[in-house]
């Protein structure tokens, strides 16, 4: 078993935690808490650089080895970091759960010393008509990140 952990912050008073595990060559168990967001839908996904020099806005785009354009986590045709939505409840804090099978935590798309990041918006999963649909989702703002980081 291979774990990780992103410890998120920023300058917006948004943080948590998410663990990430991965059995064997199975899919990636990815787990948080989120706290200090507007209620509703996130945007949530893995951006293809651990920078922060410049807080999120320095961790790239989303993380996309295969080329292809943004999606929902269902779709064929996606980045391999995009994750879709956390939802937020009322009390600004969120708990989720996803299991996904294109961000494993070994091999060549390790997303080990990328980065998670949590964004102002709903991610229209591509399907929005914007013009930033088939990049980013049109999430918005990033408001926390942090590196994804081996675990013990």
């Amino acid at each position: 078993m291979v774990k990780a952990v992103a410890v998120l912050s920023s300058n917006e008073g948004v943080s948590g935690t998410v663990f990430f595990s991965q059995e064997g060559d199975g899919p990636t168990t990815v787990t948080g808490n989120l706290s200090g967001l507007k209620a509703g839908l996130h945007g949530f996904h893995v951006h293809a650089l651990g920078d922060t020099t410049n807080g999120c806005m320095s961790t790239g785009p989303h993380f996309n080895p295969a080329g292809k354009e943004h999606g929902a986590p269902e779709d064929e045709n996606r980045h391999a970091g995009d994750l879709g939505n956390v939802t937020v409840g009322d009390d600004g804090c969120a708990s989720f759960s996803i299991t996904d099978k294109q961000i494993p935590l070994t091999g060549p798309n390790s997303i080990i010393g990328r980065a998670v990041v949590v964004h102002a918006d709903p991610d229209d999963l591509g399907k929005g008509g914007h013009e930033l649909s088939k990049s980013t989702g049109n999430a918005g703002g990033r408001v926390a990140c942090g590196i994804i980081g081996l675990q013990g």
